[in-house]
């Protein structure tokens, strides 16, 4: 089985673009370089990279000559990623290779020579299976792997609904698909506990949306599909959640609503690094 054929419109992602740099813990960053090598090109494979959101963020934070390679099934999405390749912390121009493929069917050379696999807003949408086989091939590549993960939904200020809205739209990442249940919010958990079997030291840090007046369209976007994906769970909520999102979204486009999207960021070191610096 392969991921669902759903496009995602990469206005979405320019829109959430800057809010998931603002959140993602530089932290680890620093612990990330410690475990990379030294002199000659690191190699970065970013899984599911859309329009290269991750290499525009994180080649500037890494010194020295990067060659990533982005692997997503949407040709128009990697045709962005590599259009405008970005520089790295000593300015030195970073490569970019693309592979059009589906990550749900990598095998272990396709990570061959990987340094560092990233990923981002992906394993939610993976079922545990699909999980497990990633991290297969990811442990085979021996090398650090930094993920973005999703989590639960706060709301400022609270209304009576938004506790139902939010169980039906967990229900809906959780749901039943051809390929199997979805992880939804249930993937930290899931890829720390599999990453720890295998020997990996994993380190979590919170790496939250906060969207308020600043990002007012971006929470537009946002809890609009929010609701979207809550009815087509619970398709009772229909009625009600008219009028709820009527106000939602008017205190949204005020920058009245503060929402805060519980994301954490994960990095895992396998033993292979840890013993490079012994």
């Amino acid at each position: 089985m392969t991921l669902e054929p759903i496009r995602v419109p990469s206005d979405w992602l320019d829109l959430r673009e800057s809010a998931d740099a603002a959140a993602r813990a530089r932290e680890l960053v620093g612990q990330l370089r410690r475990h990379l090598p030294a002199g000659g090109d690191v190699v970065i494979h970013d899984l599911a990279c859309g329009t290269g959101a991750m290499g525009r963020w994180l080649a500037p934070r890494l010194p020295g000559r990067q060659r990533w390679v982005v692997h997503d099934r949407d040709a128009d999405l990697l045709a962005a990623a590599a259009a405008d390749p970005p520089r790295a912390a000593d300015g030195v121009p970073v490569g970019v290779e693309t592979r059009h493929a589906d990550i749900t069917r990598l095998g272990p050379g396709d990570l061959a020579g990987a340094d560092l696999v990233t990923a981002s807003a992906l394993l939610d949408l993976l079922t545990s299976e699909e999980l497990g086989g990633l991290i297969d091939v990811c442990t085979a590549a021996a090398c650090p792997t930094l993920f973005t993960l999703v989590g639960h939904v706060e709301l400022t200020p609270a209304d009576p609904l938004d506790a139902r809205v939010a169980a039906a739209f967990d229900a809906h990442q959780r749901r039943m698909t051809p390929r199997g249940r979805l992880l939804g919010p249930d993937a930290v958990a899931a890829a720390v506990q599999g990453l720890r079997r295998t020997g990996s030291e994993v380190l979590v840090r919170p790496s939250p949306w906060r969207l308020a007046a600043s990002r007012a369209a971006l929470a537009t976007e946002w809890f609009t599909g929010w609701v979207e994906a809550a009815c087509e769970q619970d398709p009772a909520l229909a009625v009600e959640s008219e009028l709820y999102a009527r106000r939602r979204l008017s205190a949204a486009r005020a920058g009245r609503l503060v929402v805060r999207v519980g994301h954490a960021d994960l990095l895992a070191l396998p033993p292979a690094t840890r013993r490079r610096l012994r």
